[in-house]
């Protein structure tokens, strides 16, 4: 007969090895840490919230992965665009690449612009309050060390100040080597405004941007529809099935966070 503390310990033993028999074969156990965790309405984490994990910075003047002033860097779980490493700007645009591309795809995340100042010898007044996310953009590995932008359909952020009365919309659409099809016209300007309402301070905004290959695109902010256009293409006609996605440093400090993407099955 077991003494009861070796019946005890049997008991314990047994009832753990059953709790672990009840994983299905070949399935892991999701943990807190898991990042790429799809949500309940299928969307995975870009941005673990904690370092740079799956981005990759290309700044202008520099190579692929050289970003020593920090330019882009992880705090308080956000990705945060600062220049306090800066001396001047110099015309030194940044983009922080996810390491996949995508082709079809609803990408989601909050932005906000931190403050009213920029860098001393900002690039010009378009530059305040300015930032992007572009899409469909060339591999980073492909851009030349001075070049600006990367060739892709760049959803341009804009902020505006408390006190300053002048509407600004958000969600454009910048085509830096770029063009698209809007209303069956090709567009070939470089900036085209959206018909979002104006965002001011440092506020949190929603952005999403719904991408079928080269069939449609469509922003919307805080759940508005605010632009929508066909057939994204380069300067030469060839349409843009996919690309990469980044985030842009454009000489205004930003932060960005709730980086989300769900994968569309076309």
């Amino acid at each position: 007969m077991l003494k009861p503390t070796c019946f005890l310990w049997s008991l314990f033993a047994t009832l753990l090895f059953l709790a672990g028999c009840s994983q299905v074969p070949g399935q892991t156990l999701a943990s807190a840490d898991d990042d790429d965790k799809a949500t309940d309405d299928g969307f995975v984490t870009l941005f673990n919230g904690k370092d740079l994990e799956g981005w990759t910075p290309k700044i202008k003047g520099l190579e692929l992965g050289e970003d020593p002033k920090q330019t882009f860097r992880v705090k308080d779980g956000v990705i945060q665009v600062n220049y306090d490493k800066y001396d001047k700007f110099d015309r030194q645009f940044g983009h922080l690449f996810y390491n996949t591309p995508y082709a079809s795809y609803i990408l989601r995340l909050e932005y906000r612009f931190i403050g009213e100042k920029q860098i001393d010898d900002n690039p010009g007044a378009w530059a305040y309050m300015n930032s992007g996310v572009m899409m469909h953009g060339q591999d980073p590995k492909t851009m030349g060390k001075d070049q600006d932008f990367p060739d892709s359909m760049e959803v341009q952020l804009l902020g505006q100040a408390e006190a300053v009365e002048a509407e600004r919309s958000t969600a454009n659409l910048c085509t830096p080597g770029t063009h698209f099809v809007q209303n069956d016209k090709l567009i070939k300007a470089h900036c085209n405004t959206s018909s979002s309402k104006t965002y001011r301070g440092e506020q949190w905004v929603k952005l999403e941007i719904e991408v079928h290959g080269s069939k449609k695109i469509i922003h919307r902010v805080n759940g508005e529809t605010v632009f929508e256009y066909e057939q994204p293409q380069l300067n030469d006609g060839t349409l843009l099935e996919k690309g990469s996605i980044s985030l842009q440093s454009e000489s205004h400090p930003c932060e960005f966070r709730n980086i989300q993407i769900k994968v569309l099955e076309e």
